[in-house]
């Protein structure tokens, strides 16, 4: 049994099929069916049903792959554990995070954390909440930042901060002229809202007392991914949305004369850092953390009256 089978018998898995998984490996689908018929003689088990399509693990072959991850996962630690004892900070981590979040929170700690720590590979991806889980269980990604609960007792959250919601109102409507909101007061037929997927959605929903299945007839349909894009409607026609605390910090004073914010306790979402259970490289995991803490402005960790919103998953 060899490293590089376990790899192998991992990356099959994943992709349920033997030529996508030895392109990922970067070697001939003979060559990974080869190593893989190898391993299966070697222990005397049927590792992968070919009769299936795509391509399953047996009973046994679960507990063999779950096995395999956890003896990289430690493989992988000895790396860190020569850089560590020459007091190299190094590596490499793969982040996930939701795209309401990517471009506020990243610009504000990425430039610091690759000018202090310039031994560190940081990969990042910009995903929406059950794709980063998915990926986290599978192994391809090592951490997300997302908001939580995700009440998935295989993963371990840790919680950075909490981001308020703000109202976001055109000047042609009524609650343009108010100073305070509360949920209630949002005429849900005027309410921008991102596309199905994003857990902001969610929130926004929960938050207007919005059935997901209420029939809202619109003449005008849009589907976006795109904060920037809702607040652009707003701006030029009309209507509201609902923004998260750290899309509004760089706003030009004419257009925070927009933002509505709403009586105490104020809804917020909070924001983790999550791993897998099994997640080993805790070093790179401390210093994201505390690269991210260090670069938050001191209005968003001064939240104290808030009231959580959950992200329906």
């Amino acid at each position: 049994m060899t490293i590089t089978q376990l790899e192998y018998i991992i990356a099959l898995d994943r992709h349920r099929h033997f030529g996508k998984a030895a392109a990922a490996c970067f070697i001939a689908q003979p060559s990974l069916s080869l190593q893989v018929q190898k391993l299966e003689e070697e222990l005397q088990v049927e590792i992968f049903s070919r009769n299936n399509f795509p391509v399953i693990p047996t009973e046994i072959g679960i507990q063999i792959i779950e096995q395999a991850k956890k003896i990289l996962a430690e493989a992988s630690l000895v790396p860190e554990l020569i850089q560590q004892h020459k007091k190299i900070i190094g590596g490499h981590i793969k982040v996930g995070i939701i795209p309401t979040l990517a471009p506020y929170l990243l610009p504000l700690f990425l430039h610091n954390f690759m000018q202090k720590y310039p031994e560190v590979k940081l990969s990042v991806s910009e995903l929406t909440t059950d794709k980063i889980i998915r990926r986290l269980k599978n192994g391809t990604l090592d951490a997300g930042i997302l908001a939580t609960p995700l009440q998935d007792t295989g993963l371990v959250e840790d919680p950075l901060f909490y981001e308020e919601f703000v109202a976001y109102v055109s000047k042609k409507e009524k609650l343009y002229n108010k100073k305070f909101l509360l949920p209630g007061d949002i005429d849900v037929n005027k309410l921008w809202l991102l596309e199905e997927g994003h857990c902001l959605r969610s929130q926004v929903i929960n938050l207007c007392a919005l059935q997901k299945d209420a029939a809202i007839e619109k003449h005008f349909d849009y589907s976006t991914g795109s904060i920037e894009t809702l607040k652009r409607f707003v701006e030029k026609s009309q209507g509201i949305t609902l923004l998260p605390e750290l899309a509004t910090l760089d706003m030009p004073a004419s257009k925070k004369q927009m933002l509505r914010y709403f009586k105490s306790p104020a809804p917020v979402r909070e924001i983790s850092l999550v791993t897998e259970k099994s997640f080993i490289k805790r070093k790179l995991l401390a210093i994201l953390h505390e690269e991210i803490m260090a670069a938050l402005p001191a209005s968003i960790m001064q939240k104290k009256n808030k009231k959580m919103m959950e992200p329906a998953l």
